[in-house]
């Protein structure tokens, strides 16, 4: 007698075809399927967001998907980096992120926030620009040495703004007093905006500023620059000397910002790729390497392993001066 089986159910061709649908979507050849968020760590009108939504523009017509900017401004980056550790892994969820935050900000407290070794994958160093010291118009300020004299003139000495809690501008300054040998007090502001209005306003003494933003108020007759924290004079602003040569003992202090685009650790390698790829076809459009230069950024080529190997090698200059300093706090 022949055996019978019950047949095993069949799946409609519309669900079979259904589940196939599913299965491509999940692929990572299907990057992106939904917009990207991409998180910045300054408010709106800053350099970085400048920077960030530059990028995001370029990254959109690339990648055939919107790229939706995010500002979560405070704590110099912190608030910005816990939102995305809170993201999943999945090349949705990506942040602009500066020298700062990943070579100076953790190590500023005892006990570190976060670790950028560890907690990011790198996808791109978009560029790198320079700082330069400024002072308001008007205060007969123009020069280190006049700056020094104002500070030993003044009880407590010079207030300096910073965009933040750690950033390059607050060790850089920081570094700079202790060099000219005189008192100074930091007064941290939520962005570099709102440090620039505090400057311009005269409610601190001097700020460390991108050159971008502090270029235009320059010629506005707004601000004096007195030094550029680079190896070299800018062509944006060609009569300011470098550190070493208005300062030579702090010619070490001669480090240009940078701002890289990262996401979160555990992020495929292979969407790592895919963005990056993408920074290196905006780095040949015209648009983008316009509205970049615009802002005096010297564009970058990357692999996203550099963003880990610049946050290294920055980091070891930085974490002995924040030690030499005591800035490292609770």
């Amino acid at each position: 007698m022949a055996l019978s089986f019950p047949r095993a159910p069949r799946i409609p061709l519309l669900g079979a075809l259904v589940l196939l649908a599913g299965t491509a979507v999940a692929q990572p050849g299907a990057y992106p399927a939904k917009p990207i968020q991409l998180i910045a760590q300054q408010p709106p009108g800053s350099g970085s967001d400048a920077m960030t939504r530059v990028w995001a523009d370029c990254a959109a017509r690339e990648l055939g998907q919107a790229v939706v900017v995010q500002n979560k401004p405070g704590a110099n980056g912190v608030l910005a980096v816990n939102h995305l550790k809170g993201q999943p892994a999945d090349g949705y969820s990506l942040l602009s992120i500066g020298m700062s935050q990943m070579t100076i900000t953790p190590y500023v407290y005892k006990q570190p926030p976060y670790d950028p070794l560890r907690d990011f994958d790198g996808v791109a160093v978009l560029g790198t620009s320079p700082l330069v010291l400024a002072v308001p118009a008007g205060q007969g300020i123009a020069s280190l040495t006049d700056l020094q004299k104002l500070a030993r003139a003044t009880p407590g000495g010079v207030n300096f703004g910073s965009p933040g809690k750690g950033s390059p501008a607050h060790l850089l300054t920081s570094a700079l007093i202790e060099r000219l040998g005189v008192a100074g007090t930091h007064v941290p502001f939520v962005g570099e905006g709102a440090g620039l209005t505090a400057l311009m306003g005269q409610q601190i003494h001097a700020m460390t500023l991108v050159i971008g933003t502090a270029a235009a108020q320059v010629k506005a007759g707004k601000l004096v620059p007195l030094a550029l924290f680079g190896a070299q004079r800018s062509p944006l602003l060609p009569e300011v000397p470098t550190i070493a040569e208005a300062l030579p003992p702090a010619a070490d202090l001669a480090r240009p910002a940078w701002i890289a685009v990262v996401a979160k650790a555990g992020t495929p390698p292979e969407l790592l790729s895919k963005l990056n790829a993408v920074t290196e076809k905006c780095r040949g459009d015209a648009q983008y390497k316009s509205r970049l230069e615009a802002m005096n950024v010297t564009l970058t080529s990357s692999v996203p392993g550099d963003v880990r190997a610049w946050a290294s090698r920055d980091a070891a200059v930085w974490r002995p001066l924040i030690d030499k300093l005591g800035l490292a706090t609770e």
